[in-house]
């Protein structure tokens, strides 16, 4: 693969110290047809080995690795503009917006989608496909009997109860700019008793024990099912949508365009309750990613919806 950037970056050395697995011409041990950037985060390590298992049912002599443990989407992006990785496993509209798209966040998941994809062939010579058909945003949550007993399952109807409400919210989102603490001030018009800043992993058990009212978690993680939380509406439209979507190189589609129709085959396949459950297959029940991605995909029988396809490359 021909290198589109000609200095090298400082995420090189970190990315090369995360895997040996390299593209031909790269210095690594491991010579791929296929690479894809993976995350650290349970969801997209179960969703870039549902990728990767889809190539290769779909495929023969493409050889395929995965980079696993990438930090950030940063990074994963950078993987592949630096030739290390030619798919991204996941990306989300809105942390690509705002990150390194350099753009305002946009409320209008249509419009977001739509400016993303044009951007990334524009900008980077990438494709980035359909949404696979769930999105991982920010999210209030309550236990299910406070909704029930209160009767609210949009975040604008804590309005008058507010005050007396403790809440839990990730670190981080107490200094973003755009969908954080402030802006949710603004755009909804209140403001709870007391906020206290978590860790995001420890939101969902604090509000089920009861130590926290209502906490700010993500909308695929499986402890919403496991604690039977209720996601409230962000009526306000407060979050930006973060939908799901992979991406690849135009470079690698042009060699294996078998790969641009295995992609589109997982359109619209995960939904975001599936997706929980899944997150909560690997994370509570301790199954791994790469068999929980191999149940989903015989369960759902590869996805065989279309015709057979078998690669060539050109």
């Amino acid at each position: 693969m021909k290198n589109r950037l000609k200095k090298i970056t400082l995420a090189i050395p970190m990315l090369l110290l995360l895997t040996s697995c390299s593209l031909p011409g790269l210095g690594g041990d491991t010579e791929s047809d296929i690479v894809i950037a993976s995350g650290n985060t349970t969801e997209r390590q179960i969703v870039s080995e549902m990728v990767s298992q889809m190539l290769e049912h779909y495929t023969k002599d493409i050889k395929i690795d995965i980079i696993n443990n990438l930090g950030s989407t940063n990074l994963i992006h950078q993987s592949l503009m630096t030739d290390n990785a030619n798919i991204s496993g996941i990306m989300y509209t809105g942390t690509s917006l705002t990150g390194e798209l350099e753009m305002e966040p946009i409320t209008d998941p249509e419009k977001a989608m739509n400016i993303v994809v044009k951007e990334y062939k524009k900008r980077f010579n990438e494709k980035w496909y359909p949404s696979y058909g769930f999105e991982n945003t920010y999210a209030f949550m309550v236990t299910r009997e406070f909704s029930e007993k209160n009767n609210i399952t949009k975040v604008s109807q804590l309005k008058d109860i507010a005050k007396e409400l403790k809440a839990g919210v990730d670190t981080a989102w107490i200094q973003r700019k755009g969908d954080g603490y402030e802006d949710f001030k603004r755009i909804y018009g209140y403001d709870f008793q007391k906020v206290y800043p978590m860790e995001i992993g420890l939101v969902y058990n604090a509000v089920d024990a009861g130590e926290m009212d209502i906490v700010l978690g993500y909308t695929t993680d499986g402890r919403i099912q496991s604690n039977d939380l209720v996601v409230l509406e962000d009526d306000k439209n407060l979050f930006p949508p973060y939908d799901a979507s992979p991406a690849a190189t135009y470079e690698l589609i042009e060699k294996y365009p078998i790969v641009d129709k295995v992609l589109l085959k997982l359109e619209g396949t995960i939904s975001s309750e599936q997706m929980q459950k899944l997150n909560r297959l690997a994370d509570e029940e301790l199954v791994e990613p790469k068999n929980v991605a191999k149940k989903f995909l015989e369960d759902n029988n590869y996805f065989k919806d279309k015709e057979p396809m078998i690669s060539e490359a050109k």
